[in-house]
């Protein structure tokens, strides 16, 4: 569930952009527990729980793996989580903002500290980093459903401020305020389930080279490993010709 799309590319290229469905879905099923907790069990009238099944739907999720999310969220002897995002430096002064759902703040910080130490990063203090980066809406709509000019069209009617191809998918983007009233316009309107997110988006890239570039992905890899994280955000770029190399 991570960051910049040229750290998405690298891991197609690599192989790990399959990585293990359970540690996604664990993702996930956190994300529904937290807004089921946050709000009310029922999606109709919780927006952040709709999103959040509406993302486990497009990712295939088991429909009983939703419901044991959603019932965790009322047992009173599940984990209590809270949304932390740390924010610092890798190699080459790349910026990289991490969001965290933990139940256990000191726990999630030294072992995040300990990554970045141990990548050759540093971590800094809030805002130290995302005031180059833009927050945003993202909604994904899979490329195959239609062309351009249709889901442009209907993505401003619903709302949104931009719409670009990535990859397999069109990339809607809308404020992060609109997010949810903008997925479920787009849903109503096309009638599937589309993924949305809160997301970073960076303002400036920084170019690395072939050294560096390897030191960061792994360090992005362990950062996203991590049970507490939900997602991981960079501004590094590479260029296609040391891309087709890693």
């Amino acid at each position: 569930m991570a960051g910049h799309s040229k750290f998405k590319n690298i891991q197609y290229r690599k192989g790990a952009q399959d990585k293990k469905r359970a540690k996604l879905f664990a993702k996930i099923s956190k994300e529904i527990t937290v807004a089921a907790k946050l709000g009310m069990p029922d999606p109709g009238s919780n927006p952040r729980l709709r999103s959040a099944i509406s993302l486990a739907r497009s990712q295939n999720m088991p429909k009983d793996n939703i419901e044991r999310a959603v019932k965790k969220s009322s047992d009173e002897n599940s984990e209590t989580y809270e949304e932390v995002r740390y924010e610092g430096f890798g190699p080459s002064g790349v910026g990289i903002i991490v969001e965290t759902l933990t139940d256990n703040r000191n726990r999630t910080a030294g072992d995040i500290r300990a990554i970045f130490s141990k990548c050759g990063g540093n971590l800094g203090e809030n805002g130290s980093v995302s005031f180059m980066f833009n927050h945003y809406g993202k909604i994904n709509v899979p490329e195959s459903i239609m062309d351009f000019e249709q889901i442009f069209d209907i993505a401003i009617e619903c709302g949104a401020e931009d719409c670009d191809l990535n990859d397999d998918f069109y990339e809607i983007s809308c404020s992060t305020e609109e997010l949810h009233n903008t997925a479920s316009l787009l849903e109503s309107k096309i009638n599937k389930d589309l993924a949305a997110q809160l997301s970073w988006k960076p303002l400036n890239v920084v170019n690395v080279d072939e050294e560096s570039a390897h030191k960061i992905i792994d360090m992005v890899n362990s950062l996203d490993d991590h049970d507490d994280v939900q997602e991981v955000f960079s501004n590094f770029d590479i260029s296609e010709e040391l891309l087709d190399n890693l």
